[in-house]
């Protein structure tokens, strides 16, 4: 285990005003509209993947996934919360030191006995360098207030990490019905439109047969999607597509474009 982190005690918001709306009234009503679309008619996930581009692109993709929590996000204690790392590379992955992340809804405070539990991993680092300017986590924090804000989160950054390394963390952490885990990721990048659409249609198939080998020009959380698949599949999870566009079908034109997926994983 190495440490690496700042004196600090919160990590402040890093992308509000620019993922996502800076004032808390409007942050409230975009997430609000997110979620007021057709509910998956699933049962309550265990796991969920979910993109992580600005509101204004992957937003409605975002709420389809979470709005399959439905009342049940109510008794959720823990949300699992692991994405990629976009600025800072780095071996194995990533807990912070601090006590509570910042959005403009206000604080989320981070389980301490669960990221003390993964402190004892080999493939796990205490540094706040990677959280510090990442969007991947961040993100996903106003829909988890605004559903679940009687949870804490135990947030983690992805490095350069094996499917049995995420697998390991997972093992630690998945405890019951009141712990969700989501994993953050968007699908292809900067692909035509119609290019992406098959990309990402491949890609969403790969998913729901969990595969542990998708590579960074499919989805930038490839890392993150493995471990899963190895864990989901250990437990004999069933997956679920529940949304697959892209910022052609949201909010950009279609030259080029990012891919979106909502996932599910469900208890047999």
């Amino acid at each position: 285990m190495k440490a690496n982190g700042s004196e600090s005690n919160v990590r402040p918001a890093a992308v509000a005003g620019l993922f996502y709306p800076e004032a808390s009234s409007d942050l409230r009503a975009a997430v609000k509209a997110h979620l007021a679309g057709p509910r998956p008619t699933f049962p309550m996930p265990k796991a969920l993947i979910v993109p992580h581009a600005g509101y204004i692109y992957s937003g409605a993709v975002a709420g389809k996934a979470y709005a399959s929590l439905k009342s049940g996000a109510g008794s959720l204690r823990r949300v699992v919360l692991l994405g990629p790392s976009h600025r800072t590379w780095f071996r194995g992955l990533a807990i912070p030191s601090v006590r509570a992340f910042q959005t403009p809804l206000g604080e989320v405070s981070l389980e301490q006995a669960a990221l003390g539990d993964l402190r004892g991993l080999p493939e796990v680092v205490v540094s706040d360098e990677p959280h510090a300017l990442e969007h991947s986590l961040e993100v996903q924090l106003p829909f988890i207030q605004q559903l679940a804000p009687k949870a804490a989160i135990v947030p983690i950054v992805a490095g350069q990490a094996l499917p049995s390394e995420v697998d390991a963390v997972l093992n630690v952490l998945w405890d019951g019905d009141e712990t969700l885990i989501v994993v953050s990721s968007d699908l292809s990048h900067y692909n035509s439109y119609a290019t992406a659409q098959t990309c990402d249609a491949a890609t969403a198939q790969a998913i729901l047969d969990c595969r542990e080998d998708l590579k960074s020009h499919q989805a930038c959380g490839c890392v993150v999607i493995n471990g899963l698949a190895r864990a989901v599949r250990k437990r004999g999870l069933h997956p679920e597509l529940m949304d697959l566009r892209n910022s052609g079908d949201t909010a950009g034109d279609k030259q080029r474009v990012v891919g979106y997926g909502a996932f599910g994983f469900y208890n047999a």
